[in-house]
């Protein structure tokens, strides 16, 4: 069946293309009675709007593009979330893509969105983007004035709205809540590669050690790839040293690490502490449930869309970067303070 246009229905009652326009709009400057005749006529021939055609016209998609790195973290899962909600409460749609950690997967997105697909965009880098370091796609966008916000993994080469967490002080504050409930020889298991979300953790993570005086010990990190296998990083890891806590720096990390643990045999946390980020359902419904580190991520989506459209409706304001800080939430996977 062949698509009905603008222009059938107007040759239909002999009519201007905008005036049947008009019409479909529920514009109040035609008649009631041709307004009515055309709105049925249209419905009768399932007439659906040229959402593209109109957008060029209005120069506005109502659309916001979102690309995160990682789907199967449950923090960017929350981050969509709060996009969303604070997306639609404003008229917006969100088309959010994945670029699975590839600068390359990235750019090829980010060449679709300059096409005048969306008003603007929220990005967390790609982990290749950020160990290269190789912008050019980003700055087009910025370039061709669409309105970028970056969070959590962000860049300082970029000149646009950011909003990160303060991933430094949360890798300080656990460790030293570790240290405090008498853990020696505490281990991270960093999924998050050379991210800058994993460096800074590490740093904070060292700064805790440093206050305390113990020693960094490279052998009690291990940096896990895709490809990895967890179970005998952590053998090695257990046979190295006696471990009295561990951070698994994602949820779904943390939960493997505790059925490592408990399948070695050690009871969790009178023999090993875990701790892990970022709070979703999976660390709430494990035994013993997880004590995590949450960092709002529903709250950050809804300030990154938030910022998006302030900055859309009101170009030429001052960038600004938001820092948002985590919260411990402890049960019972970490002993209780001695």
């Amino acid at each position: 069946m062949k698509k009905v246009t603008l222009k059938d229905i107007a040759g239909h009652f002999n009519v201007s293309i905008s005036t049947v326009s008009k019409a479909v709009n529920d514009s109040h400057e035609i008649s009631s009675q041709l307004k009515l005749k055309i709105q049925e006529y249209a419905k009768e021939k399932h007439y659906k709007p040229n959402r593209l055609a109109l957008n060029l016209l209005n120069r506005s998609t109502h659309t916001i593009g979102v690309v995160v790195p990682n789907i199967l973290n449950y923090f960017f899962v929350q981050v969509l979330y709060g996009i969303e909600k604070v997306a639609n409460e404003n008229g917006y749609n969100i088309i959010s893509c994945i670029s699975d950690e590839s600068s390359s997967k990235e750019s090829k997105t980010l060449e679709f969105f300059d096409s005048g697909t969306v008003d603007g965009l929220i990005i967390s880098l790609a982990e290749e983007t950020q160990n290269d370091n190789k912008h050019e796609a980003l700055k087009d966008i910025i370039n061709n004035d669409i309105p970028v916000v970056l969070f959590d993994r962000v860049t300082d080469s970029l000149e646009c709205d950011k909003v990160v967490v303060d991933d430094f002080e949360a890798g300080y504050k656990t460790t030293k809540y570790l240290i405090n409930i008498g853990c020696s020889n505490i281990a991270v298991v960093n999924p998050t590669g050379s991210s800058s979300v994993g460096k800074l953790r590490l740093l904070g993570y060292k700064k805790a050690l440093e206050e305390f005086e113990i020693p960094f010990d490279t052998k009690l990190i291990i940096n896990l790839s895709p490809k990895d296998d967890l179970d005998l990083l952590m053998s090695f890891l257990l046979n190295y040293k006696t471990i009295g806590g561990i951070i698994g720096l994602d949820e779904i990390t943390a939960v493997k690490v505790l059925e490592v643990v408990k399948a070695r045999g050690y009871n969790v946390p009178n023999d090993i502490s875990i701790i892990g980020f970022t709070n979703g359902q999976l660390s709430k419904y494990v035994t013993p449930s997880l004590t995590m580190v949450s960092q709002h991520g529903k709250y950050i989506g809804e300030l990154t869309a938030k910022l998006l459209i302030n900055r859309i409706k009101t170009p030429g304001l001052p960038y600004e970067t938001k820092t948002v800080k985590t919260s411990l939430l402890v049960r019972d996977s970490t002993k209780k303070l001695q």
